[in-house]
């Protein structure tokens, strides 16, 4: 795919951003005042743009890593104040919100992990970086523009982005696993006696248990992130409350219909999220 022009100007962002209109996502923005919903907006695109560059298949590995590192290049330029076009609205709430350089370039490097080779039961440190990478880093961008603490922020980042990555890979185990990626950890898969090849994994009896650990960790995350937004002004973490709302609800929707085979993808009816969003309104 072209990954030029892929960040454009805030029309193009916000237009991005409606086509996913269903998300939790864009609910969660949606309520918020509007420099930090234009702000969101150009932190989504710019994950989208990198999330899309690591996941191209049709384009070699060393193409995908180049791609990447034109936009460590492009993300330098913003903070040596040359963006280019495209990039001018973005570097604008970097400069406002004082958005780090390196949660920036470690959303670069977790798209690159997956660029490199595809990931098949990483061992319990290189999942956690990724973790941190592709999902507490972007909440790091994300609690500054929110105008959390910054001790109380970066918390939530770490607890709030875990537990949303490991619903994410509880709810897309077979979707991975049919591009031949795997992420539940090496040591769990290793103690229930489940190989590492990834259509050996999807299809074991023995998965369930390995789901089970995972489900709780993000639970755990899940409740640590409770207590920080419970201890934080209430209009700071309106948007994290409905993201935890609404993937909690995947979580145990996900628990509810089990691990084992058949698993059937569990979607979370526009109704409900209507409904998370309204009461964290209130």
């Amino acid at each position: 795919m072209a990954v030029s022009n892929i960040i454009a100007d805030k029309e193009s962002t916000t237009d991005a951003a409606k086509a996913s209109s269903g998300s939790s996502f864009y609910l969660a923005l949606r309520i918020l005042p509007a420099a930090q919903r234009d702000a969101m907006y150009q932190i989504y695109a710019f994950c989208r743009a990198v999330d899309d560059i690591a996941d191209e298949g049709t384009l070699p590995r060393r193409e995908r890593a180049a791609a990447l590192d034109r936009w460590r290049e492009d993300i330098d330029a913003c903070y040596a104040s040359a963006p280019k076009k495209s990039l001018v609205p973005l570097t604008r709430h970097i400069q406002s919100f004082h958005l780090s350089h390196d949660d920036f370039q470690a959303v670069i490097d977790g798209m690159a992990m997956d660029a490199a080779g595809d990931i098949v039961a990483p061992d319990e440190a290189t999942l956690d970086l990724y973790c941190d990478r592709v999902a507490s880093a972007v909440g790091r961008l994300s609690v500054r523009i929110f105008g959390m603490h910054e001790d109380a922020g970066r918390r939530l980042a770490h607890h709030l982005g875990r537990a949303l990555q490991l619903t994410n890979i509880l709810r897309d185990i077979d979707e991975d696993a049919a591009i031949g990626r795997v992420y539940l950890p090496r040591e769990l898969l290793t103690r229930e006696g489940i190989s590492s090849d990834p259509a050996s994994i999807v299809g074991d009896a023995r998965l369930p248990r390995v789901c089970a650990v995972l489900a709780k960790r993000a639970k755990g995350h899940y409740a640590q992130s409770d207590a920080i937004m419970a201890a934080s002004p209430r209009a700071q973490v309106r948007a994290p409350r409905i993201m935890s709302a609404a993937y909690r609800t995947v979580l145990d929707a996900n628990l509810k219909r089990g691990f084992d085979l058949p698993r059937e993808r569990v979607r979370t009816p526009r109704s409900r999220l209507l409904w998370i969003v309204a009461r964290h309104l209130i």
